[in-house]
């Protein structure tokens, strides 16, 4: 019978069909981990793999087996109670057990399977079924990025860069070019000698001459090399700037009085799902943070949720510097802008006007998404009732949600962010 032996390596990945099965199988336990790994990072240490961790008892198999309760029939070789030197009757089932902690007359546990998401693994949980509506990758060149690429052939380099092909046709050029007046001086020779020799003969002074210069005009013919050092060609590398996809994102909060820490921690959520949202879709992205009350400024992350300044409520000052910065710093033909403004919705009565003309003149037309959530548990705000009359006009840039409590982020994020069916 003919044996057939397998001797070829396992490559790197020779688990990652298993590995699949199992996040098939256990996908709700490991959806809930990745969403519970949110609360403890920055928004910019978001994009990492977790630990995550499936309770013994999921991992179970079904099957059937006997109940102890009922009435059994068996013959045993010997007392089914006790043995010799027991004190306390026993437990059914055993007892025991080793580990610190309190001991325990009955029970049995096994430990909770831990496995790693790698980042890769983690960002495709968090973002399925999700898409960047309006997405343009548009294409700029940073000046510290650079791709090597061919550029032609020079006559230095290393061995390892040779071209061959080009140079055995520089080598076959030149031979000819060389080899041409050669062999018609040589074929003029010959022609000469053998006229000679018909009319004087070979012992002729002038017939030995032109024998001579015959053999004189073969050698230099074949001292001309088959390849050269002139020859040879070496390919041809160049850094050249390599162009990446680059992208924005302006984190526009208001901190007023009436915005308290549980709704800047759930505005804070939203962001962090956003900036992880963009960095699966753009090489480079810059975060740009504005807090405003009744003016506007830009700061760092750390005073964007922790500051404690507060005051009235002036949105419009918000819009206003987002668009000088847009205009200083972010030209929309080189970047892709997208904007984020949380807010309780509560403002100034005549402010509110002027912040629709600004997000509709100033803010839309240059960014390719703006999103807006308000974060109340009662009535929609004035602010909401004014944006609500540009969202007709802008439906694929603009998007506004509610939100009311922690629950609702993750939903609304991805009723902000959901695939379009066709």
């Amino acid at each position: 019978m003919a044996r057939i032996v397998d001797r070829r390596y396992d490559s790197r990945n020779k688990s990652a069909v298993n590995r699949q099965r199992f996040f098939k199988r256990f996908r709700g336990q490991i959806r809930k981990a990745v969403a519970d790994a949110v609360a403890g990072r920055g928004i910019r240490d978001l994009d990492k793999g977790e630990s995550v961790t499936i309770p013994a008892k999921d991992l179970n198999e079904p099957n059937f087996s006997l109940d102890r309760r009922g009435v059994w029939e068996t013959i045993f070789p010997g007392n089914d109670q006790f043995v010799s030197g027991d004190e306390i009757p026993r437990p059914i089932g055993g007892g025991g057990g080793s580990g610190r902690g309190s001991a325990s007359d009955s029970g049995e546990s096994e430990d909770d399977f831990v496995f790693q998401l790698s980042r890769e693994e983690f960002l495709n949980f968090f973002f399925e079924d999700l898409e960047l509506p309006n997405l343009v990758r548009t294409q700029l060149a940073r000046l510290k990025e650079f791709k090597s690429v061919r550029a032609g052939h020079t006559p230095t380099g290393v061995p390892t860069n040779i071209n061959i092909v080009r140079s055995l046709r520089g080598a076959a050029g030149r031979r000819m070019a060389l080899s041409a007046p050669r062999t018609a001086a040589l074929r003029a020779a010959e022609q000469r000698l053998e006229d000679l020799r018909r009319r004087l003969g070979d012992s002729d002074p002038e017939v030995r001459a032109f024998m001579e210069e015959v053999e004189r005009l073969r050698k230099r013919l074949e001292s001309v090399p088959f390849i050269d050092s002139y020859d040879l060609r070496f390919n041809n590398r160049i850094l050249r700037e390599q162009p990446t996809s680059q992208a924005v994102m302006f984190c526009i909060m208001d901190v007023s009085g009436s915005m308290d820490e549980e709704r800047k921690q759930i505005a804070k959520r939203f962001f962090m799902l956003l900036y992880l949202f963009l960095i699966r879709n753009y090489d480079h992205i810059e975060l740009v943070f504005i807090r405003h009350h009744t003016v506007a400024k830009e700061v760092d992350e750390q005073d964007f949720f922790h500051s404690r300044e507060s005051g009235g409520t002036v949105v419009s000052s918000a819009l206003r510097l987002a668009e000088e910065i847009i205009k200083d710093r972010y030209s929309s033909d080189l970047w892709n802008i997208y904007c984020a403004q949380a807010s309780d919705g509560d403002n100034w009565e005549n402010d509110s006007p002027v912040c629709g003309e600004l997000l509709t003149t100033a803010i839309l037309p240059y960014v390719q998404y703006f999103a807006y959530i308000e974060i109340t548990q009662g009535q929609p705000q004035n602010l909401w009732c004014e944006y609500a009359k540009t969202l007709p006009f802008w439906p694929e840039r603009f998007a506004m949600q509610r939100i009311e409590t922690l629950t609702d982020i993750y939903p609304v994020f991805r009723e902000l962010f959901r695939k379009k069916t066709a």
